[in-house]
């Protein structure tokens, strides 16, 4: 037995591309499969154990390293096999990080080195063909409980829709692509493969809550929902480029929770505000005007539009400067073409 390895193999975590995750960009990996050659943190270490047929995992420090093994993972590495196991990664597909839920990075990983589907691109008809239907866990909106409904997606009507009998001939309801967003709540739904759906009806934000007992099942939902999306938002703004549409595609949440609301009283309800950047004439303060009453709590955020003022408030100092970092966050970038659209779309609601 030679020396033990474990210097070499430090040194290759120094090369470009091998000082990140190989698959969710976490910062300084400390596991590596020697049978992929790609160095992985800890949590996507666990996720590669479940694929013992594909990948077999150790780990840089505590290991034992043979000689072999550390040469083949010299003459691979987190470039070589981006350039392989992602060479055709639709722009569509969401690539997940290491702050997204267990299910995104399993599937994720799978999808590259069990499935092979940036390999080989007709494996992935389940979320590029256009069309897709299948049966959906939907939580009810009145008890809760969760029921079997059938879904169709298709990008011809643009539209995603569901059925509540099996035999109906008209949909429950129809979310327009245009305006849908999804993004995965595990948390908030109580089950790991949990979606919520987020789009418009009668002009007033709605949300809808699934999930599919396969996680595979659900992420080529979510996909599908993405490419669809994608493939709308090209005709839509043919002048953008794929980097400016991407982002738009699906959108997780900056901030999620409780503000109380003050002001002038609206004639209707409002349910949500559209918050545009700096140079539009949007802006936030840390503060509410001084003569403002009806508030319980005493941290008060001003959010500043074209047309009116929004009055919040927080129950906590540290809640105030957690929901001013999100707003800023939304301010201070230059808004997208496509988002002027729905700058509009606010401007112009009865």
């Amino acid at each position: 037995m030679a020396e033990e390895p474990r210097g070499p193999l430090l040194e290759l975590l120094r090369r470009p591309g091998n000082a990140r995750c190989a698959d969710c960009g976490a910062p300084d990996p400390d596991w590596a499969s020697y049978t992929l050659g790609v160095f992985i943190c800890l949590s996507c270490s666990g996720i590669h154990r479940n694929i013992p047929q594909v990948s077999k995992v150790k780990s840089v420090r505590l290991d034992t390293w043979e000689e072999a093994q550390v040469e083949f993972m010299a003459s691979h590495g987190n470039d070589a096999a981006r350039a392989t196991y992602e060479s055709q990664v639709p722009s569509f597909h969401y690539r997940p990080t290491f702050a997204d839920c267990h299910l995104l990075r399993e599937q994720w990983i799978r999808a590259k080195y069990e499935r092979q589907e940036f390999t080989n691109p007709d494996r992935q008809e389940p979320y590029s063909a256009g069309y897709r239907e299948g049966f959906l866990w939907k939580r009810g909106r009145d008890n809760g409980q969760f029921l079997s409904r059938k879904f169709v997606l298709t990008e011809r009507e643009g539209a995603l829709k569901y059925f509540n009998r099996n035999d109906a001939k008209e949909p429950k309801a129809v979310m327009k692509i245009e305006h849908l967003n999804a993004t995965f709540q595990p948390a908030k739904i109580g089950h790991p493969h949990g979606l919520q759906i987020t789009y418009l009806r009668d002009n007033s934000t709605r949300n809808i809550f699934i999930y599919h007992e396969d996680g595979k099942e659900m992420v080529h939902w979510f996909n599908a929902l993405r490419a669809a999306r994608f493939h709308y938002l090209q005709v839509a703004f043919p002048g953008a480029c794929d980097t400016d549409l991407v982002p738009k595609l699906t959108r997780n949440y900056l901030k999620e929770g409780y503000m109380e609301k003050t002001g002038p009283k609206d004639a209707f309800a409002r349910g949500e505000v559209f918050i545009g950047s700096r140079e539009s004439g949007y802006t936030v303060l840390d503060r509410l005007p001084p003569s403002t009453q009806g508030h319980h709590w005493p941290h008060g955020i001003t959010i500043v539009t074209p047309e009116r003022r929004f009055l919040l408030a927080c129950e906590t100092e540290s809640e105030q400067r957690a929901w001013l970092d999100a707003f800023r966050k939304v301010v201070d970038r230059p808004m997208l073409p496509q988002e002027y659209a729905v700058e509009a779309h606010f401007k112009h609601k009865p």
